[in-house]
């Protein structure tokens, strides 16, 4: 279990947050480092506290919740992000994850349940209801998008690099990255295309291409 898990809220209802932060930190090291209440505090405090997860609302003033995640995935390669909504709406779901959330959550569920799901989202895994597994199904169906379309715009560069056969430094070298942020954006990547190796990664980013040409 991730101990000493530190965590930011972003939501625009007081009574909400409180509640979740109190719900969350009755685990053992796990802290509620800032609270957000609007699109622009979210990403200015993800980007000075680096949080280790970011529970991120959809309905937020600003410029919204989507953008939100796309810039906090971007500025915070490291941060897991965990979309608490209200919406079960499935082209929201579909661009939360293309955005760069890890987890989406619908409030409501009890606080054991978000608990658990914070949990396995900060051991690398990924989790969305199974009542939207069924919206998700159709929606990448209806777009015909498979599993490269879930990919953040710098996964995607990244996988473009690995597909060329560089190694984690001459990937970092050409994007701009640190080793250790290519090293885990491979591993986003690997995780979201369901591959094993860089290789199989490599193999899928090629075929996907031939068929798109």
């Amino acid at each position: 279990m991730p101990e000493g898990l530190r965590i930011l809220l972003a939501d625009d209802h007081p009574l909400l947050r409180d509640g979740v932060a109190h719900s969350l930190e009755v685990e053992n090291g796990w802290r509620v480092v800032a609270q957000a209440d609007g699109c622009q505090q979210a990403v200015a405090m993800s980007r000075d506290v680096q949080p280790d997860v970011a529970l991120i609302d959809l309905s937020m003033p600003g410029v919204g919740g989507i953008e939100v995640i796309r810039q906090i995935a971007s500025g915070c390669p490291h941060t897991r992000i965990v979309v608490l909504t209200a919406s079960s709406d499935g082209d929201e779901l579909v661009a939360a994850l293309k955005a760069g959330a890890h987890a989406y959550v619908l409030k409501g569920v009890s606080a054991f349940e978000l608990r658990d799901t914070v949990r396995r989202v900060a051991a690398g895994e990924s989790y969305v209801p199974p009542a939207l597994a069924g919206h998700l199904l159709v929606e990448l169906t209806r777009t015909r998008s498979g599993p490269i379309d879930l990919l953040t715009g710098r996964e995607a560069e990244v996988l473009e690099q690995l597909a060329q056969g560089r190694t984690n430094r001459e990937i970092g070298a050409r994007l701009h990255l640190a080793e250790k942020t290519v090293k885990h954006h491979v591993t986003q990547v690997l995780a979201k295309l369901h591959v094993r190796s860089r290789t199989e990664a490599a193999l899928l980013a090629q075929r996907e291409g031939r068929q798109h040409a």
